[in-house]
């Protein structure tokens, strides 16, 4: 899958990755992945959530992935942070 077909979650508002999403289902493309890391774990749940119950009721999610990854602080020092992914497909 190219990175185009994965919606990553960040600061905007929830409906700003709603939208992204349901574009890339309206011009055709049959699976997109959202991902996301820490504290935007929760807002890529509601995302998924919202498209599959209010805007493309014939989606489904494949799965969920859950992982950390080690990154590197402010300090230099490596740090844990738990990321998701869910990918959806448009049946």
């Amino acid at each position: 899958m190219s990175d185009e077909h994965i919606i990553y979650i960040g600061k905007k508002p929830t409906m700003n990755y709603v939208l992204a999403v349901v574009s890339q289902f309206n011009i055709g493309i049959p699976q997109v992945t959202v991902k996301a890391r820490g504290r935007a774990i929760s807002k890529a749940v509601d995302v998924v959530l919202i498209v599959k119950d209010r805007f493309v009721q014939n989606s489904e999610i494949q799965g969920i992935i859950v992982n950390t990854e080690v990154l590197e602080s402010s300090e230099g020092q490596p740090t844990k942070v738990s990321s998701i992914e869910i990918p959806m497909i448009k049946s």
